[in-house]
């Protein structure tokens, strides 16, 4: 028999207190945080959007907010997004889309998007023909022509993402390649590639192969995407994505020249990345990748966020892994949402906040409901994952309709206690995106 002294005991049973303690604190103050919706703009009903919003905090002053939406918008705020400014971006090479709003630590934002040169998007053979790249230096109010990168024709390029490096303030890009978009062909294939810019975005480098294995070029759960990268302190570049009903996983340390011969898998997928959500013409469960660059006792720990349908068709959930060991190895996934219902949770975006490291996830829920009226929830995690706190965020739910285009995503951004979550809504025929005033004061 093992005989444990009396103060180990004590002092095992004093630290699970205290840290049971810890979590309901900060429970109630996250469940008692204010957090406003504010409505940053509406469609006419006729127009295509606002869909797919993207959203970042200046790094250099929080009270300016940008965001993008399909199909060319954009959106800007000096007030910590209680009010917004919308107009239409323009540029020579065309804006189609997937928009992605980073900035970098001297406040220039960077807003990136698929290629239109002719202006006749699908009737033109030049759509999705480059990514394309604009840059804002007085907080979102103006923005230059742009430059690209990736051009192959007649390969199309698409669904992109940006990130930042902390330290040199290095862009790079990541997104799939396809050799023709939605080709059955199957000598067809898709890719993801990688760029970077040194320059503010005026010129890149040449593309890089990430992956090991080449997806079909359908744009179903057989094509390799979801690319998002995220940039560690040492430079480090972290990518997952999706492809035949798995998460892969790549890293890179010499500036995304070389990456690993072999692909990590992270995670099974089961259903795929592509599944249907009653009310929506189509969804994904692509991963969003996210490390920690903070001070705190999680700093480069890497995240993965993504959602499935293991528990079910009729019951899409959300899920995260995490590596401590730069990628090596992997958590099983943890379910984020706490519902235990049979309802779908879905459209999920992660960020990670770069000052305190915690974690914040935000996605659609319907746990509430019978139907397809939906919710919008947060939920954020205060030790590295291990344990979430969620929250209903938006003030009332929606029902969408298929017969609309609801976008592919939604997204959050996080610093310093600001957190700006952004997602699409439709009510009386039209759409419209949201954000919600959160500053979480927790752990102070």
């Amino acid at each position: 028999m093992i005989r444990i002294p009396y103060f180990l005991i004590i002092l095992i049973l004093t630290s699970c207190q205290c840290q049971q303690n810890t979590i309901e604190k900060n429970q109630k103050t996250f469940q008692s945080t204010i957090n406003e919706n504010i409505k940053i703009y509406e469609s006419d009903g006729y127009s295509i959007g606002p869909c797919e919003p993207s959203i970042y905090i200046n790094p250099s002053n929080t009270q300016n907010i940008v965001a993008g939406s399909v199909i060319n918008y954009f959106h800007y705020s000096f007030d910590g997004g209680k009010t917004w400014e919308t107009d239409i971006l323009k540029s020579s090479m065309g804006v189609w889309g997937d928009p992605c709003i980073v900035a970098d630590t001297k406040g220039n934002f960077y807003y990136f998007h698929l290629s239109d040169p002719d202006g006749a998007n699908w009737r033109s053979e030049k759509i999705l023909d480059r990514m394309v790249v604009q840059c804002s230096e007085d907080g979102g109010k103006t923005w230059n022509d742009g430059s690209h990168f990736g051009k192959n024709s007649p390969k199309q390029q698409d669904k992109e993402w940006a990130g930042i490096h902390p330290k040199t303030n290095e862009i790079y890009t990541t997104w799939t390649e396809f050799d023709k978009y939605n080709s059955s062909n199957p000598d067809h294939k898709t890719r993801i590639l990688i760029s970077s810019s040194a320059d503010k975005g005026n010129t890149w480098s040449d593309p890089v192969a990430i992956n090991e294995f080449d997806g079909n070029a359908k744009d179903d759960d057989k094509t390799v995407e979801g690319a998002v990268p995220a940039i560690d302190n040492e430079g480090n570049i972290y990518v997952a994505w999706s492809y035949n009903d798995k998460i892969y996983f790549d890293t890179s340390s010499d500036n995304g020249v070389t990456w690993r011969e072999k692909d990590i898998v992270i995670s099974d997928q089961p259903g795929g990345w592509t599944f249907d959500i009653p009310g929506l013409d189509r969804c994904n469960g692509m991963p969003v990748t996210c490390v920690d660059i903070s001070n705190g006792e999680h700093s480069g720990t890497i995240y993965v966020n993504w959602s499935d349908q293991r528990n079910g068709k009729d019951n899409t959930d959300i899920f995260i892994s995490k590596s401590t060991d730069k990628g090596n190895t992997w958590s099983l996934p943890k379910k984020v949402n706490e519902d235990n219902t049979s309802t779908h949770q879905f459209l999920t975006w992660m960020s990670v906040d770069p000052k305190t490291g915690y974690i914040y996830i935000v996605y659609y829920d319907r746990s509430r409901y019978k139907d397809n009226q939906t919710d919008v929830v947060l939920s954020v995690s205060y030790d590295g994952g291990e344990n979430f706190i969620s929250k209903t965020i938006s003030e009332k739910p929606f029902t969408p309709v298929s017969s609309i285009f609801f976008g592919d995503y939604n997204n959050i951004h996080a610093y310093n206690r600001v957190i700006r979550p952004v997602w699409t809504r439709y009510d009386n025929g039209k759409l419209s995106i949201w954000t919600a005033i959160i500053d979480d004061n927790a752990n102070q």
